[in-house]
């Protein structure tokens, strides 16, 4: 017969509080993977990447108030933000604000990632009931469950951001934000706000950083207490951060790629990965304050090995662009960029002869040409699969932009055929023309030259935008196709000036003839970066320095020309180079000491 005492002890079992758990410990009890979403379906097991417990339990923190993560891509970011969300929809309800850089892909997270983890997580499913049902407490940009709700928004979209007040703020991939959400000013402040009368707030900072000095996650970062994640040596026991240098593999072999430990050159293997990761801990350098900082890279990641790192590097090195990628999204530090001003006198004492036909080592030629209302400047660029090049030609086809004149000379120009060290003629293989003036005409130009790769391009600047967008296919106001091109100048003109910095032939180095003025240089160099702030976060913009800077913007339509072209279109003249003729081993690649001879009659025209 049950007693009285034993009837209570149920009672009180039966209606006592859940038990008060950390974020790492509910996502271990309560999350499971969606197959969609994830690569290992199933029960979430925080000890596959135990870098994450500390940062997720961080939220549990007393004291923090903001946590900040700079990381790589590959580490499972994503994730522990879900598992964050569950956390405070199940455990400890409160109204949230998930950010993304963008409307569309605040939509495409609640749809592919938010969706699937409340259909499968059955803690969450009875929190939020059908998340397919289109009641006005459950849509696509904001679900509701009882003592709170989670609202999706976009950076790019003040009306997100506004109205309601939040306990629980989520900004992901802060450094792909706008630098201002239009007349409202900075977003990252505007989501800030919307939790100070919370007493309890939490706010979570992530990203991959960009560029050093410029970078918001990195400013974040350096104002916490600055966390690393030191793991033991299976060797030596020692403790150590996992960085890129201590990284080995034989020449041309990222198989063969390893770590060295950096106390007693101990080989660890992508097997010791595990072990090390679940012994690691993380460290603060700068302990104290309300706000926890965060910075892990992809040499911890579970998800990816470290002879992929490997190969990805080899084939990022030479490519200031790819390297750049690199170092961001597989290190998640921020690139320190070489060359955001150039002396022109450097450049132009450099230049020498390069002979009556096209350089040997030229592969393809392509061309960027600048639309003024007076005339078209150009310039015909050679490059090899390296991304070197050599500036064949640059001049000024002078008259009305809007008359037919001095597009059909540059018609005749681009039909050219160029004799090539190689033996056969070589013509031009892709041409980027600037439609910010005289746009329609632009338009119709490159509709009547549509089976070329003619790019009507258009200049698009701020952090983040590839230097050449994949081209789509658009009508003039007659209805004609042609195709057009976005170029992200800031990485263009990032890339451009590298070059023009390196001081050696090789993969990205620029090759200038002589008999090209003066005015040429100056105008390839008329832009410097500076470093600005706005909202109290810092942000890059490219300034003129010259009135005139028409040669550097037809070196940047000439460059996205090249990265737009695909490898094939080198191949036959490397091939005819691989047999032996005018290979680059038998001519010299620079020779500033070399005496002038007269240029042919192809190099005989108007240059600046």
């Amino acid at each position: 017969m049950t007693t009285p005492a034993e009837i209570y002890a149920q009672a009180c079992k039966v209606w006592a509080p859940p038990p008060k758990l950390k974020v790492s410990e509910w996502a271990d009890s309560y999350r499971r993977l969606s197959s969609e979403a994830s690569s290992e379906p199933g029960q979430w097991r925080t000890d596959r990447a135990a870098y994450q417990r500390g940062i997720m339990d961080a939220f549990n923190e007393a004291g923090v108030e903001t946590v900040v993560v700079m990381s790589s891509a590959q580490i499972g970011k994503t994730e522990f933000l879900l598992n964050i969300v569950g956390y405070h929809s199940h455990q400890d309800p409160a109204p949230m604000l998930m950010i993304q850089p963008t409307l569309e892909m605040a939509e495409t997270v609640s749809k592919d990632r938010l969706a699937p983890m409340i259909r499968d997580c059955p803690s969450l499913t009875g929190v939020f009931g059908d998340v397919k049902s289109r009641s006005s407490g459950n849509t696509l940009r904001h679900k509701v469950f009882p003592g709170g709700h989670i609202t999706l928004a976009g950076a790019n979209s003040p009306a997100s951001l506004a109205s309601r007040p939040v306990r629980v703020v989520l900004f992901d991939e802060v450094d792909r934000y706008p630098v201002s959400a239009g007349a409202e000013g900075d977003s990252v402040s505007l989501g800030r706000k919307r939790a100070a009368t919370f007493w309890n707030r939490k706010i979570l900072l992530t990203s991959t950083p960009t560029v050093k000095g410029a970078s918001r996650i990195e400013y974040a970062y350096e104002a916490s207490d600055q966390r690393r994640y030191w793991v033991p040596c299976p060797h030596c026991e020692e403790f150590q951060v996992l960085m890129w240098r201590q990284v080995h593999w034989d020449k041309g072999k990222p198989e063969t790629a390893h770590y060295a430990c950096e106390h007693c050159g101990g080989v660890m293997h992508e097997r010791d990965k595990h072990k090390m990761l679940t012994g690691g801990q993380w460290r603060a350098d700068k302990p104290g304050g309300k706000t926890a900082g965060f910075h892990i890279s992809e040499l911890y990641s579970p998800w990816r090995r470290w002879e992929e790192m490997v190969a990805d590097f080899l084939e990022a090195k030479d490519d200031s662009e790819m390297l750049r990628t690199f170092v961001n999204t597989s290190l998640g530090e921020t690139y320190e960029e070489q060359g955001d001003s150039v002396d022109p006198s450097s450049i132009m004492a450099r230049a020498y002869d390069f002979g009556e036909v096209i350089p040997a080592d030229v592969c393809v030629l392509t061309m960027g040409v600048d639309v003024q209302h007076d005339r078209l400047e150009l310039e015909l660029v050679g490059w090899n699969a390296d991304g070197e090049s050599w500036s064949i030609d640059y001049q000024a086809i002078v008259g009305d932009t809007s008359k037919a004149a001095p597009w059909q000379e540059l018609t005749q120009y681009i039909e050219q055929t160029w004799p090539h060290a190689s033996g056969p003629l070589i013509s031009v293989s892709s041409v980027c023309i600037d439609s910010e003036d005289q746009t329609q005409t632009v338009y119709d130009y490159c509709a009547s030259h549509i089976g070329r790769r003619l790019y009507a391009i258009k200049g698009v600047a701020g952090e983040g935008k590839p230097v050449a967008d994949l081209p789509k296919k658009k009508r003039t106001a007659s209805g004609r196709v042609f195709h057009f091109m976005t170029i992200g100048t800031d990485a263009a003109k990032t890339a451009v000036y590298q070059s023009l910095s390196k001081g050696e032939a090789g993969p990205g180095y620029c090759h200038f003839p002589l008999h090209r003025g003066e005015e040429y240089y100056f105008q390839l160099t008329a832009e410097q970066v500076q470093t600005k702030f706005r909202n109290g976060f810092p942000h890059r913009v490219w300034v003129k320095t010259r009135a005139r800077n028409e040669a550097l913007d037809c070196r940047i339509y000439a460059y996205a020309a090249f990265k737009r072209l695909p490898k094939s279109s080198m191949k036959p003249i490397m091939s005819r180079m691989e047999r032996g003729a005018g290979t680059a081993a038998s001519q010299p690649r620079t020779a500033p000491s070399r005496p002038s001879r007269p240029r042919s009659s192809a190099f005989q025209r108007r240059e600046l």
